[in-house]
């Protein structure tokens, strides 16, 4: 009797020390497709050679543990719909699940019941604002590629009387402005504003707001805009820490990680990574200021088989990837407009146009640019050694990194699920 007296005094000390440090707000960030090779490749690229001592990023200020990222299917390996459903929900399901369970059935996300309770609630990417991740935090549907569908869950499903999201900054007008439906007329008559002009973000001065800044996703960093994410959150930031009576919950997916992953395409990917990482910072000073947040950052799983180091050789050239100044599918096209193979490569790589290396470019551009992609891409892994085994996803445990009120909760190996039932147990306090 004496034993069971103590375990159950334990039990409600461990529940009230919880119920003690639960946040008032909840930052969750979610590098897609950011296994481990990305953050360590992101601190060697970010590394000053002047230096003999590998500095270190803000990733390596706040890691905290790792997790396990299968779903509930027949495979260890997860996509982003079942990876983002059992990080929203705590629910483990089938890949293409967006926030149902294997049997097709709705689950709760931790938005709705920050929504339940009051809290003002956002999402945030560089993908269109109803892909997979996103998706997964305030829509339900047996499938992600049902993209008008989960648009229309958006305005469609209330919650407590009111729309899900009060702040949605992304891309996707062709899903929220479509022949049967404009979506975007719809927020506006709720309420809310809109803009879609990424540089001029002043013009939404007020939640609920509306930002949708391209057809689908966002151009990628490296092409155009290399901090447009960055933008993004200290815009969702300043406007969250304005209306932040009950608190808040916001979702900021690093969208295009996983895009440059499936690419194989390094220096794209290192972009995003840099935008995501300054993200992280302007997240990271927002909780220095407001001690009741709580910043949690993990993956959904990892992209692509990236390893730093190939054919042997025991080096990774970041010189390199820092020199190509333009994703593959731009330098590609680029390429195909050209006369001059030359002046192309050499303003927007510094790698040298070797002889090999204008046969194969200009052999690949006879074949079209799904040759002349590969043959890109080829050449700069190879000349910076750098490895890939998939244009996929694998299934590797991925890291998770969190910050302030509660932080000490993530330390450790867990389940993808584990991370969102403290979330989730934070926000029901």
């Amino acid at each position: 009797m004496k034993k069971q007296f103590s375990l159950l005094a334990l039990l409600c000390s461990a529940s009230g020390a919880y119920a003690e440090s639960a946040p008032k707000n909840v930052i969750y960030m979610i590098g897609d497709g950011m296994g481990p090779a990305y953050t360590t490749a992101y601190r060697y690229f970010k590394d000053d050679p002047a230096t003999k001592e590998i500095e270190g990023t803000v990733f390596d200020t706040i890691l905290k543990g790792m997790a396990h990222t299968y779903p509930d299917d027949h495979t260890y390996v997860t996509d982003s719909a079942a990876g983002a459903t059992a990080l929203s929900s705590g629910h483990k399901s089938y890949n293409g699940a967006i926030a149902v369970d294997t049997h097709k059935k709705a689950v709760k996300t931790m938005l709705e019941i920050a929504k339940e309770r009051g809290m003002t609630t956002a999402l945030v990417a560089t993908s269109q604002i109803n892909h997979a991740t996103p998706a997964s935090f305030a829509s339900h549907n047996e499938s992600r590629n049902n993209y008008d569908a989960i648009a229309n869950d958006y305005i469609d499903n209330k919650i407590v009387g009111k729309l899900p999201v009060d702040l949605m900054l992304g891309g996707g007008t062709k899903y929220f402005i479509r022949d049967d439906r404009n979506l975007v007329d719809e927020f506006k008559a709720a309420g809310y504003q809109y803009g879609d002009d990424i540089s001029n973000l002043g013009q939404i001065t007020q939640i609920p707001a509306l930002g949708l800044y391209a057809p689908k996703g966002l151009p990628f960093a490296l092409d155009e805009n290399p901090t447009r994410l960055t933008q993004l959150t200290s815009k969702a930031l300043d406007l969250l820490d304005t209306q932040n009576k009950s608190g808040f919950f916001v979702m900021i997916e690093g969208s295009q990680i996983d895009w440059c992953g499936h690419a194989n395409d390094i220096a794209c990917a290192m972009a995003e990574m840099d935008d995501f990482a300054k993200s992280i910072e302007k997240a990271k000073a927002y909780v220095d200021k407001n001690k009741d947040t709580i910043l949690v950052v993990t993956a959904d799983h990892s992209t692509g088989g990236l390893t730093l180091g190939a054919h042997g050789q025991y080096k990774w050239e970041t010189e390199v990837v820092k020199g190509v100044k333009a994703t593959a599918g731009k330098l590609t096209q680029l390429l195909l407009d050209a006369k001059d193979l030359k002046s192309v490569w050499t303003t927007n790589t510094n790698i040298e146009f070797t002889t090999e290396n204008q046969i194969k470019l200009e052999q690949a551009k006879k074949m079209g640019d799904k040759a002349l992609n590969l043959a890109v891409k080829s050449i700069i892994s190879d000349t910076s050694f750098t490895g890939w085994t998939t244009g996929g996803h694998t299934a590797v445990d991925v890291q998770v990194f969190a910050y302030g009120k509660g932080s000490e909760h993530f330390i450790g190996s867990q389940n993808n699920t584990d991370i969102a039932d403290k979330l989730i147990g934070f926000i029901e306090k």
